[in-house]
């Protein structure tokens, strides 16, 4: 099942996407309340391309994992692998929708897309166990980490590099029905590809990061939790379009601008 977040011009709902994207047939059945519980189709429809999609959740906090992939830990540096995850948050500020711009700093001079597999949380949890993790994903979604390069490097923590509004586009919806085991990721800018993986590569997976990180602090529905970015890694310019295309999910497009 394919969960979107949208607007017809009125107030924001959810609803699911059913027909073929591809073909143009593609419509949103409406739902209600949320898709964190039950719901019901409420009746009404509306042709995907008469709505506009929007960020699939607004969540409390999104929970990221850095250097989660060997050739991106030798990209950035390093020759092996972090003893335990990288922890990081951004705020739920930052989180943009398809086609939304990604709005470049003036107090940055480089600024990079990180293409990832992002899981959104279905109901509230802690101290989840591996085998268990399954039971508290509501489903996936693509995802964009920007990240200020320049700033991370400089501050030595990554709150301020990672956290400007814009730099996490999720979307286009959720997928609810995936196996996250092994899907092909791939990020372009302006149609040319730059990043290409799997998410078999992961050095931890699904399982074991929602163990980590409810671990460390509760998670509730809707939170996001980004699992870290392959190789391939660059700078944004205004006028680019980056996008990220997850297999089974669908991908996440969006344009970059300056402020």
């Amino acid at each position: 099942m394919r969960i979107a977040r949208f607007t017809d011009g009125s107030e924001p709902g959810f609803g699911v996407v059913e027909g073929s994207v591809e073909d143009g047939t593609a419509v949103v059945a409406a739902i209600a309340p949320h898709p964190f519980g039950p719901f019901s189709l409420t009746g009404a429809r509306f042709a995907l391309d008469d709505v506009r999609l929007l960020a699939p959740v607004l969540p409390s906090k999104v929970l990221c994992i850095g250097k989660n992939y060997a050739d991106h830990v030798r990209e950035m540096g390093g020759d092996a692998a972090p003893a335990r995850p990288i922890l990081f948050l951004k705020p739920s500020t930052s989180v943009a929708g398809p086609g939304d711009p990604i709005v470049l700093p003036p107090d940055s001079e480089r600024v990079d897309f990180e293409g990832e597999l992002a899981v959104v949380i279905g109901r509230l949890c802690r101290d989840v166990p591996p085998e268990r993790a399954a039971e508290v994903i509501l489903g996936y979604t693509c995802a964009n980490d920007v990240t200020a390069r320049d700033q991370q490097a400089a501050d030595g923590q990554w709150t301020r590099a990672k956290g400007h509004d814009t730099f996490c586009p999720l979307g286009p919806w959720i997928e609810t029905d995936l196996d996250p085991s092994d899907l092909a990721l791939r990020t372009t800018v302006d149609g040319e590809a730059r990043q290409s993986s799997r998410t078999k590569l992961l050095l931890r997976g699904v399982p074991e990061l929602v163990a980590y990180m409810s671990a460390a602090m509760t998670l509730l529905p809707g939170d996001v939790l980004l699992t870290g970015t392959p190789a391939g890694v660059g700078p944004l310019r205004p006028g680019q379009r980056v996008a990220v295309t997850l297999e089974g999910i669908g991908t996440l497009t969006n344009p970059v601008t300056a402020r």
